[in-house]
């Protein structure tokens, strides 16, 4: 098919088209930097230019297209308000497929979006799901949790150099899911007609409390953490305080997110029905010790062999 995805230099973005393009299709991103989007170029995309509120681009983007996913949203870096991005974004989004009779529509939603209102990322994907729900187009929705590629920088690094780990003090578990598997999903779903017009939970093999995780880096790394755990209270007065300030309103939007899990709700849910809808195998899904121990191994080695590059008062600099 000829997919159009839109948030291709992103995390999960940037693994959808890498499968989509394994899988035989011929795969088109819209980016809103094509200087940084040459790599998407490297592999086979073609790019487009644009943005979500850019009809003009987006028109352009759709014409001859058969299908698109969506795994855009939000950076951190974006000073504008999420719901102007996301949900304007979306909507416009939707609006152009109409007119550009594209009818297949994948999307990548959040587990529980709708059980949390106040939180505006969640609230915007719920609305967005509603939206499909009722726009009579060939959608499949995927609702997945947090991603394995985020306790890199929040977990693994942080321990590697003897940094402090700063942890929700009510985080309830959550079953990690790596990109590379919900890339697979999300492609999966353009050849599966029995996927259309429903929505599916996909999560990984197994929830984790954050105290677990730690307990996996330590032993990983084999370096003790130091943690933190700051409690929901306190971020919100943070979220209030930035809310005050049209220029901290993303900051403020994205700390609204420490709300999920605070009210032990688990990111986690059964996935036997996802995974013969998609025709899938479980035991391909990456397991989270699995994954942790593959970067933590590859970094430890070449931190060694960089070790072994410096004399003896070179080393006595180095973090780790």
């Amino acid at each position: 098919m000829k997919v159009l995805v839109f948030g291709g230099t992103g995390t999960l973005g940037r693994q959808i088209a890498r499968r989509a393009l394994d899988a035989g299709h011929t795969v088109r991103c819209m980016v809103r930097s094509p200087r940084k989007a040459s790599f998407l170029q490297e592999w086979g995309c073609e790019l487009t230019r644009g943005n979500l509120l850019d009809g003009e681009s987006l028109a352009y983007a759709l014409e001859g297209q058969e299908a698109v996913i969506d795994a855009a949203t939000t950076r951190a870096s974006d000073s504008d308000s999420v719901y102007r991005i996301d949900w304007e974004g979306k909507r416009n989004l939707l609006s152009h497929c109409r007119r550009a009779g594209v009818d297949r529509f994948v999307f990548l939603s959040l587990l529980h979006a709708e059980a949390y209102p106040s939180v505006p990322l969640m609230d915007i994907k719920a609305a967005t799901e509603e939206h499909l729900q009722e726009s009579g187009f060939a959608f499949t929705i995927l609702r997945s949790s947090a991603f394995m590629q985020g306790l890199i920088s929040q977990f693994a690094i942080p321990i590697l150099e003897s940094q402090t780990v700063w942890v929700s003090g009510q985080a309830a578990p959550i079953a990690y899911i790596n990109t590379q598997d919900l890339a697979q999903f999300a492609v999966a779903a353009l050849q599966r007609p029995e996927t259309e017009g429903r929505r599916f939970d996909v999560v990984g093999p197994r929830a984790w409390n954050t105290g677990e995780v730690v307990q996996l880096c330590e032993r990983l790394t084999r370096r003790q953490a130091r943690v933190i755990r700051v409690q929901p209270v306190v971020l919100q007065l943070m979220q209030g305080l930035c809310s005050f300030f049209e220029a901290g309103l993303n900051v403020s939007e994205r700390l609204a997110f420490a709300e999920v899990g605070s009210d032990g709700r688990a990111l986690d849910a059964p996935m036997d029905e996802t995974y013969a809808s998609f025709g899938l195998d479980p035991a391909a899904t990456t397991r989270l010790e699995d994954y942790l121990e593959e970067y933590t191994s590859g970094i430890l080695r070449r931190l060694r062999e960089m070790e072994a590059d410096l004399d003896q008062n070179a080393r006595k600099k180095l973090p780790f």
